[in-house]
């Protein structure tokens, strides 16, 4: 007789590690966004309907590029934690899956390389 569990594991049989550790980084993510979001919105709101030159100053202070390039990292990053369960949900052909997961975590990482390059070009002065 044997005492295994005969239920499938979730995942396919992957560890169970994983789900738990993917569904902590999505609810980090959404913690860190909430203030940041919170900050973004008013000082944009603060800001007003300026000119580009005030946008781009306030964009070059060194705390305001500083919490606006942690708000893309930690923004992006939720939507790719968020994109990848709704392929791993709806998409049931694994290469396709596999494709798929790959192609939004490049995405996702080139836009925050692009993210990062503009907010460092704004404060370091460089050409618009």
């Amino acid at each position: 007789m044997s005492t295994s569990d005969p239920r499938p594991r979730p995942g396919g049989g992957e560890g169970a590690g994983r789900g738990s550790r993917h569904w902590w980084h999505q609810r980090l993510s959404a913690l860190i966004l909430a203030p940041l979001g919170l900050w973004l919105a008013l000082s944009i709101a603060l800001l007003g309907l300026g000119d580009y030159g005030q946008f781009v100053t306030w964009v070059a202070a060194p705390l305001n590029a500083a919490l606006l390039v942690c708000f893309c990292l930690a923004g992006l990053y939720h939507g790719v934690l968020g994109l990848k369960v709704i392929i791993e949900d709806y998409v049931h052909t694994r290469g396709l899956k596999v494709a798929a997961i790959i192609g939004v975590e490049l995405v996702g990482f080139v836009l925050i390389v692009i993210a990062v390059m503009f907010v460092v070009r704004i404060v370091t002065g460089g050409p618009a």
